[in-house]
């Protein structure tokens, strides 16, 4: 059993280097994709250095905080994009009739998915959330907790991107309602948690789980507290078993088209 996992976790890791080498066939367009998205993150620090010239903090964020809350936010999305990019774009493969290929392949059909394409610019979403961790905030015990809940965080999001996308299965316009949900989780986890209360705040942490994928570990971050990691850690992997439950059992109901698509 051990050697089936360890044979499918390499096929998908082979799959994402080619994926990325593919992306890197034009090197200028990859190092420029790379370097705009570090300067379009960049940006929004003049944002909060204003904010906070007018006012101490925000929601009981000081810069520290909301750095490390930016540079978190950025390097989940970005490894989750990096990583599992097709998770974003599953209701097109359904409703396309697009998954016959993945059908008729060895490895696993939701890793295949997953791992079936990525997006280069988002790899300057995950070296502007390294760099700003490095320039505001750096500690050792806090890089490795960095390293750790980005991991966690991309998880969390690509398993509601999956789970949210597996709704096409029963319901064909939820591909729309999806990506509002994904865009939504993206926009809050740039801001405070501290500014949310009553309905908001129970929205962010129960139904849009940035709360769990990016407010939590910041927190823990800054004042570590074991037992939320663990919180974060069976949060990560509940929502990933769900996501994988739905996703197989709508694709009880797929029906393929007449398409006829190759993947090499």
């Amino acid at each position: 059993m051990s050697t089936v996992v360890r044979n499918q976790l390499r096929v998908c890791m082979l799959s994402v280097k080619y994926n990325l080498m593919r992306e890197m066939l034009n090197k200028v367009t990859f190092l420029t994709n790379i370097g705009f998205m570090v300067v379009n993150n960049a940006t929004f620090i003049i944002q909060w250095v204003i904010l906070l010239r007018l006012k101490e903090d925000i929601g009981g964020y000081g810069m520290k905080e909301i750095m490390l809350l930016w540079g978190l936010a950025a390097s989940t999305f970005g490894l989750s994009r990096v990583l599992f990019a097709r998770a974003f774009s599953l209701p097109d493969l359904i409703v396309n009739g697009k998954l016959d290929s993945y059908l008729v392949q060895p490895k696993n059909v939701l890793l295949g998915v997953l791992t079936s394409a990525t997006n280069a610019s988002a790899v300057g979403d995950l070296l502007y959330g390294l760099i700003v961790l490095c320039v505001f905030c750096f500690s050792v015990r806090r890089f490795f907790l960095f390293l750790l809940f980005t991991v966690t965080g991309a998880v969390i999001v690509t398993a509601f991107a999956l789970l949210l996308g597996s709704l096409t299965f029963w319901f064909v316009r939820a591909d729309a309602f999806g990506s509002h949900m994904v865009n939504g989780m993206i926009s809050f986890a740039t801001y405070p948690d501290g500014i949310f209360k009553g309905a908001a705040r129970f929205l962010l942490y129960n139904v849009i789980p940035v709360g769990i994928a990016v407010y939590q570990p910041v927190h823990i971050m800054m004042d570590f507290d074991v037992s939320m990691l663990f919180m974060v850690l069976a949060y990560g992997a509940l929502l990933s078993a769900v996501a994988a439950f739905v996703f197989y059992r709508g694709l009880r109901r797929y029906s393929s088209s007449s398409l006829m698509e190759a993947r090499m």
